[in-house]
């Protein structure tokens, strides 16, 4: 599994810990990292249109964003036709937006969120599946239906 990882400076330190967490526990996984790489101020939409965009080609299965608070990510992930971005502070959160909501990008708050509550949220993120429901898929499609108008 490919996955596509981007995050603006505040939340800088949280991405390297959430790469390390995917390099050591997910062996079969890629990541591809586009940025930011230092501290240096900049535009969490850019890098929301990064990791989105690779997702939406199909260039990686799923995308992990991070900023101060990942409102900013969550909420420019989702301007995107096909991305169904969750912004997660807990496990539980992290498991229904994928077992109910087949989410494709999870965001994450750099400054709201300590390295080990991130890494139990990856971790819930990464291993749970799209439960396949056909209510869940209703859901999913009427959700798709609104993008379409």
């Amino acid at each position: 599994m490919k996955i596509v990882i981007g995050s603006d400076h505040g939340a800088l330190s949280l991405k390297d810990e959430v790469k390390r967490i995917l390099a050591e526990q997910f062996k079969n996984v890629e990541v591809h990292d586009v940025g930011t790489f230092d501290l240096k101020s900049v535009d969490y939409p850019d890098i929301a249109e990064k990791v989105c965009g690779e997702v939406l080609s199909g260039a990686a299965e799923r995308g992990i964003l991070l900023c101060g608070t990942g409102i900013g990510m969550s909420i420019a992930a989702n301007k995107f036709k096909g991305i169904r971005c969750a912004l997660c502070s807990d496990v539980y959160s992290a498991w229904m937006s994928r077992e109910h909501n087949d989410s494709n990008v999870l965001a994450l708050g750099g400054r709201v969120l300590g390295f080990g509550l991130a890494a139990e949220i990856v971790r819930t993120w990464m291993t749970t599946k799209f439960s396949g429901d056909e209510r869940h898929k209703r859901r999913i499609a009427k959700i798709t239906a609104l993008e379409n108008k």
